[in-house]
């Protein structure tokens, strides 16, 4: 998960470079969406590992 948010991250900031600003933000904001996904599992996992002893 936290792989996809770097890959549209990085097509965010080569879209933005070279102008397309429209592209630059939905991409940024899946990015964001996708980093947000990846805390909430991440912290979910490590609460239910904390739980599971």
């Amino acid at each position: 998960m936290l792989h996809y948010a770097v890959v549209f991250f990085v097509i965010a900031l080569i879209a933005a470079v070279l102008g397309f600003g429209g592209i630059a933000a939905s991409a940024a904001g899946i990015a964001k969406t996708l980093f947000f996904v990846f805390l909430i599992m991440a912290a979910a996992t490590f609460v239910f590992g904390l739980f599971k002893r």
